[in-house]
């Protein structure tokens, strides 16, 4: 089905939009109160803790095979959306890091930091992956596991975060960890109901 001008428009709008909310939240909150990541992210930091290899390397690889996966399963379309996001994502990050911190830290309230984390985070993958992309291999892997299962894309971003996050209890302090899986459930559950939004309107 072919879109109008319109509604390119609008697809590339949101997708660069989830984009920009998505990194705002990561750098102005996860980055200042140092909130754990599950998925790919938090893969990159094990791999690191537990073998010294480095994260810049790490995640390329990840994301790349993420990625090429999720082309074969889920079509050209998500690879040419993915790659937007993505770059999109890195793009709005290095603009939030010029700016600098446009919110209070909020490393001394980890409970709202967590809340806020999540709102950010659920919001701004839910309208890239609603839009067929992905900001990262973690989306990727969601949307794969999602496609391959069945299971409600929440479920899959669980499963991926959960797993890394209790791998990751052997460096990092249990409060953290608590914490960590409190944002990353409210925004997974976040990203089903804006994904989930989308099949009720088409």
């Amino acid at each position: 089905m072919t879109l109008s001008k319109k509604q390119t428009f609008k697809h590339y709008f949101l997708l660069l939009l989830g984009a920009a909310i998505l990194a705002f939240g990561l750098f102005n909150v996860h980055a200042q109160s140092k909130i754990t990541e599950g998925g790919v992210l938090g893969m990159t930091l094990l791999l690191y803790n537990w073998f010294g290899i480095s994260p810049g390397i790490s995640e390329i690889c990840i994301d790349v095979v993420c990625y090429l996966v999720g082309c074969k399963l889920l079509g050209k379309d998500f690879l040419k959306n993915a790659i937007i996001g993505s770059l999109g994502f890195t793009l709005f990050y290095n603009i939030f890091e010029r700016i600098g911190y446009c919110i209070p830290d909020l490393s001394g309230l980890p409970l709202v930091a967590a809340l806020v984390g999540a709102l950010f985070v659920g919001v701004g993958v839910g309208l890239i992956v609603r839009e067929g992309g992905a900001s990262g291999g973690d989306d990727a892997l969601a949307l794969i596991l999602n496609k391959l299962t069945g299971c409600r894309i929440a479920l899959a971003y669980l499963f991926t975060d959960f797993t890394v996050l209790m791998l990751s209890l052997t460096y990092i302090p249990l409060e953290k960890i608590l914490y960590s899986l409190l944002t990353v459930t409210l925004s997974s559950w976040l990203v089903d109901i804006i994904k989930s939004y989308k099949s009720h309107r088409s």
